[in-house]
């Protein structure tokens, strides 16, 4: 295990190489959002959102089993076992080969028959919808055998391949975006058989890198009890936290379609893909972080994995706090200079998903820590019982009545109740202070959000939407922020170390 200093200089050259993939897929993602709306029109944007949210549905079989991937080939790549290595990643694939047979026939039999039966899809549009629920269905199976590979390559830390071959797949969909217009079929099928297309292209390209690079891709079919038992075991624990996330999150989608119709799924859709921009800096961040946390847990180093968590919860807020303020005093202008179809409901969509997104950024390293012990049994009856409350009490506000919007709401105050059931659950599991956690990381960022919104938020009040007003306030928000994040949210140590590396880069620019 190398020392806490090389691991930190890894952490920040992986997270940089990250950050560059991630600004240049947030300009491909936003200018191919655009194009695919307009060329799909609001509805059919609705309904590819909708359908794709049916399929994503059966993940809740296969997303706790992708997280035991991940948890033991980091943990077994941490303890230097190239034996065991080989032997996880070998029952790994095969487990996931057999969950995409299992998912291929509940989608084909219950999946049908809801999309058919239940959902809230024009007539004349539900031949195009069943042809992306068969496309998407493939789509999704073959992104599920991916997931060890991609596991291989983030626990060996070899971010720069993970960047090269995610932009490669981004320009594959700007290119999609293009020919959607001279598609010489129904656009929305057309759409989808090409993003399928995509699919199966980056998964030889993750199957060929990972069997070049690293010794213990070479599957060959393993049946090892004593793994499949202890993964099997994981998993189903872990499919509590799995399937309330992705009931959260596509079946909210689900009765938003059922209550108010594809048009409002759009305006959803166009919400998470902004979400999912700016949250990608904080996953980038945390997808450096994550083998570290395992690693340190793995090799028994646990204050070197207390520092992680800390730093991790505050420095995943401040990043998000920083790309997101400019857009929350922003909405209306950003939406508008964007899209050229901003569908209703959309500003506050997307405001409200950002400050859900604020809210979990705080658990990220809370979650890996959990998931490095394997112990997981208690905290996901009690995390994962909170969160699975998000989809009845979201049916039923709709049912009576309540804007759209709500769902998002509730989404918000369960999290803020599933991070206090975290940090009770891992007092006992990692001996983590709550108290200290609470002063350190909660407290902290709640007093450097104050701080940074104030003056942003009274200057946006009397400013009309114009793109030199938008500037303005881009530029005060960021500006703002950093204060807050320099002066008020880092210790002093952390400021010395910033100052001392700008000093550093300075110099060696003027020296050059």
């Amino acid at each position: 295990m190398l020392n806490s200093s090389e691991n930190s200089k890894r952490i920040v050259k992986n997270t940089v190489v990250l950050y560059f993939r991630m600004l240049f897929m947030m300009g491909i993602s936003f200018y191919t959002s655009r194009i695919v709306l307009n060329a799909l029109g609001v509805e059919d944007f609705g309904i590819y959102n909708v359908v794709g949210g049916i399929v994503a549905m059966f993940s809740v079989l296969s997303g706790s089993l992708s997280a035991a991937i991940s948890r033991f080939i980091t943990y077994e790549l941490g303890k230097d076992n190239l034996l065991n290595l080989k032997k996880i990643f070998s029952s790994a694939v095969t487990i996931q080969l057999g969950i995409g047979l299992f998912i291929l026939i509940l989608a084909e039999t219950i999946g049908v028959w809801f999309l058919n039966r239940e959902m809230n899809i024009p007539t004349d549009r539900m031949l195009a919808a069943n042809w992306v629920f068969q496309l998407s269905i493939i789509t999704f199976i073959i992104n599920l055998e991916s997931v060890p590979y991609n596991a291989v390559i983030i626990a060996h830390e070899k971010m720069s391949a993970f960047a090269y071959i995610s932009i490669f797949e981004a320009l594959g969909k700007l290119v999609i975006a293009f020919l959607i217009v001279v598609s010489p079929i129904d656009n929305l099928i057309f759409y989808a058989a090409l993003m399928c297309v995509v699919a199966l292209i980056i998964r030889i390209i993750y199957g060929y890198y990972c069997q070049y690079c690293f010794e213990e891709c070479r599957y060959s079919f393993i049946f090892d009890k004593t793994y499949l038992k202890q993964m099997f075991k994981f998993a189903g624990w872990n499919f509590i936290g799995a399937s309330s996330a992705v009931l959260r999150d596509q079946g909210g989608n689900i009765i938003i379609n059922i209550f108010c119709g594809p048009a409002v799924n759009a305006a959803r859709g166009i919400a998470f893909q902004v979400n999912n921009a700016v949250q990608g800096f904080v996953t980038n961040f945390m997808i450096a972080l994550n083998p570290q946390i395992t690693k340190s847990y793995a090799s028994g180093n646990q204050k070197y994995m207390m520092s992680l968590i800390y730093q991790g919860g505050r420095f995943s807020y401040y990043m998000l706090l920083l790309f997101s303020l400019p857009i929350l005093v922003n909405t209306h202008y950003v939406l508008a200079l964007w899209l050229k179809i901003v569908p209703d409901h959309t500003v506050l969509f997307v405001r409200l998903i950002l400050i859900f997104a604020l809210s979990e950024s705080i658990s990220n390293p809370l979650v890996t820590a959990m998931l490095a012990t394997g112990r997981i049994k208690n905290y996901q009856i009690v995390v994962g019982g909170l969160q699975m409350m998000n989809l009845p009490i979201s049916y039923l506000l709709l049912r009576i009545g309540c804007i759209p919007e709500s769902v998002i709401w509730v989404a918000i105050g369960i999290s803020q109740c599933c991070l206090v059931g975290r940090l009770y659950m891992l007092r006992g599991m990692i001996r983590l202070s709550v108290r200290s956690f609470l002063k350190h990381v909660y407290v902290n960022v709640l007093i450097v959000t104050l701080v940074a919104v104030i003056l942003p938020v009274l200057v946006s009040i009397n400013l009309t939407d114009t793109f030199l007003n938008f500037a303005i306030l881009c530029l005060l928000s960021v500006l703002c922020t950093m204060f807050s994040v320099f002066y008020v949210g880092c210790k002093r140590q952390e400021r010395k170390l910033v100052v001392d590396k700008m000093k550093e880069f300075r110099y060696k620019f003027i020296k050059k």
